[in-house]
């Protein structure tokens, strides 16, 4: 019986409310161990909307399911579309604040790592190394018949030459990198195949309904065990691929604080909840610790 993916959560229980002293996370970094969980509220200041908080992209956009794309070639038509046109401004996104701020936190030796559940890569654009990409990364395809992986570019210019004059106005831009459009600005877009087998592509991502590589979760399993807190920052924790993080952490008893302007389903594990803007509170925090955060200037293209 196929099913459909947890899109929303409504709390069922009475949760602590957030706090404006971002300080617990300032403790926390002095200390040290810290392991980052990150999710779509840190890049929306980028210019990337979330899928939850106000305005989020699911009151509008009900993101492409793994067995939509593999079961439908209308489906994978649709996708590839929206995506290719969400990629022209997805791909110039830069980073903002709240990752400089990681990064920064990052070269003073204050985390163990950082697990971002984004596709964006803003981390490492913004100078984070130590990056483990839950859901995979927007940059890359991959052929589901031989496995082979290429730059998103290399197919964004196969493409532009497979549909040139396509250049419909989108309503907007989703976390996933997909496009507001309409069937009939889809039209009869054409989908290229794998160059190397004509097998079918696929962004390197974790769709919705798709599972997180079992070797992926247990490295992160294992930066959790590691780790002497966890700070989750900008998520819902709606779906379990990072809710399962926080609820390990919190059954080892390490300390969990959350950043998130918006009640998460991890709040009942956390110490605290931070319900200030990512890129106010960490720059706060940053101050607090007398950290620079460095704005790294023009970037080279991505993807």
């Amino acid at each position: 019986m196929r099913t459909r993916p947890t899109l929303s959560w409504t709390p069922d229980e009475d949760l602590p409310p957030g706090s404006l002293d971002p300080g617990p996370v300032a403790d926390a970094l002095s200390a040290g161990g810290v392991l980052v969980l990150s999710g779509a509220g840190i890049s929306t200041e980028s210019g990337i909307p979330d899928y939850r908080g106000e305005g989020g992209s699911l009151s509008r956009h009900t993101p492409m399911t793994y067995q939509d794309f593999t079961g439908s070639a209308r489906a994978r038509r649709r996708y590839w579309a929206r995506s290719h046109l969400g990629w022209r401004v997805f791909g110039r996104a830069r980073p903002n604040a709240g990752h400089r701020a990681v990064a920064a936190f990052e070269r003073h030796g204050l985390l163990s790592g950082v697990i971002t559940q984004n596709v964006d890569g803003l981390h490492q654009a913004a100078g984070s190394e130590d990056v483990v990409e839950l859901h995979g990364s927007l940059d890359r395809v991959v052929c589901l018949s031989c496995g082979v992986l290429g730059p998103r570019r290399e197919l964004a210019r196969r493409l532009e030459e497979a549909n040139a004059g396509f250049e419909p106005v989108a309503a907007g831009i989703n976390p996933d990198g997909d496009a507001d459009l309409t069937d009939e600005q889809v039209g009869d877009f054409r989908v290229v195949l794998c160059a190397v087998c004509g097998g079918i592509l696929k962004p390197d991502v974790v769709f919705f309904g798709e599972t997180v590589p079992p070797r992926r979760v247990e490295h992160c399993r294992t930066l959790v065990r590691a780790a002497d807190s966890l700070l989750v920052l900008g998520s819902s924790l709606t779906v379990m691929s990072g809710l399962r993080f926080v609820r390990q952490a919190a059954q080892d008893g390490k300390p969990v604080l959350i950043v998130n302007r918006d009640p998460t389903r991890g709040d009942r594990h956390a110490r605290t909840r931070v319900a200030l803007p990512l890129g106010t509170a960490l720059a706060t925090v940053a101050a607090r610790l007398d950290i620079p955060v460095d704005d790294p200037g023009p970037l080279p293209p991505r993807g």
